[in-house]
């Protein structure tokens, strides 16, 4: 029997560091720091490929873009997030919609939420009312309560293409 819905879920955890840019969903936030990574380090959009490659039974995102080939050095996330979905799409899946959360005290994530919905929607090919983005903090507990790093958290549901 074959299932018309599947639900995958995603998980990221990047450290703050000094002369980085950081960038969430795709957008450049001004911050004295940015996330440490192979790539761009969007965790943002690592944890929402995680999610519809989960959710497609394609694996992860270090499978697919292993941070031991030199050519995803830099890379940007936004990038990956397309190649992955051209592999959902081959699967023979779409995206229904996909919630997320990005836990860090600081910065504060609801001035740039609409620019990361307008670019993961863009990406997933899906209407921007089809991407949740949602800004926690840590109530100053933990490595992101301490501004040592930022975690994201992305659900995607995949509903069967055609």
């Amino acid at each position: 029997m074959s299932v018309p819905f599947r639900i995958g879920q995603g998980v990221d955890v990047h450290a703050l560091v000094p002369g980085r840019k950081l960038i969430l969903g795709g957008v450049e936030i001004p911050f004295e720091r940015g996330l440490a990574g192979h790539s761009d380090a969007d965790a943002l959009l690592h944890a929402i490929t995680d999610a519809v490659l989960g959710a497609a039974g394609l694996g992860d995102i270090g499978r697919l873009f292993p941070d031991s080939e030199a050519k995803w050095k830099g890379a940007d996330s936004r990038v990956l997030l397309r190649v992955a979905m051209e592999k959902v799409h081959a699967a023979g899946w779409r995206v229904g919609n996909v919630d997320c959360t990005i836990i860090c005290q600081a910065p504060r994530i609801l001035p740039h939420a609409p620019a990361m919905v307008a670019n993961i929607a863009a990406d997933l090919g899906i209407e921007p009312g089809c991407v949740n983005i949602k800004g926690k903090t840590t109530e100053r507990l933990g490595f992101a309560g301490r501004g040592e790093g930022i975690a994201t958290e992305a659900v995607a549901l995949l509903v069967r293409a055609g």
